[in-house]
C-alpha cells in the first residue's frame, strides 16, 4: 500500500469515527435546525429594499471619504468592512440582527427592521467607526 493510500485509509476512518459521535451529531442537528429557522430571513435579506439601502449608502459613503467598504455575501449573511470594523447583518430565527464588531469582537448587537431605512444604519455604523479612528 502506498503512501497516499494508507493516508486515504486514515481519513475515512476518522470520518466515519466522527460521524458516531453522538455530540458531533447533536451539534450537526443544531445547525440545520438553526439554518432552517433562519432560511425565511435570509430569503428576506438578499431581496429586500432595505438591502439595496444598505448597500446604496455604503458606496456613496465609500465615495464621499475615499476610502473602500468592502462588501461580501457570507453564505446567508452581509459582511461590510472598514478598516478594522465590521458590520454584518445575521438572519436569525427570530429576525435578521446587525452586528457591528470592531478587532474581531463583537461591540453591539441590534435588531433590524426591514421596513425602515438601510441607510439610518450604514451611517450610524460608520459615524462610531470614524470618532474612534480620529
Amino acid at each position: 500500500m502506498s503512501f497516499l493510500d494508507n493516508l486515504e485509509s486514515d481519513l475515512k476512518n476518522l470520518e466515519k469515527q466522527e460521524d458516531r459521535d453522538p455530540e458531533v451529531q447533536r451539534r450537526r442537528n443544531a445547525e440545520r435546525t438553526s439554518a432552517f429557522a433562519a432560511a425565511p430571513w435570509a430569503e428576506k435579506l438578499k431581496k429586500s429594499p432595505y438591502t439595496q439601502d444598505v448597500l446604496g449608502e455604503a458606496a456613496r459613503i465609500s465615495h464621499q471619504i475615499r476610502s473602500r467598504i468592502q462588501v461580501a455575501w457570507l453564505d446567508t449573511t452581509l459582511k461590510l468592512e472598514f478598516k478594522e470594523c465590521r458590520l454584518e447583518l445575521r438572519p436569525t430565527a427570530d429576525g435578521i440582527v446587525a452586528v457591528f464588531l470592531r478587532n474581531g469582537k463583537e461591540a453591539k448587537r441590534v435588531p433590524v427592521d426591514l421596513n425602515t431605512n438601510g441607510s439610518e444604519l450604514v451611517r450610524a455604523w460608520l459615524q462610531d467607526v470614524l470618532q474612534k479612528s480620529e
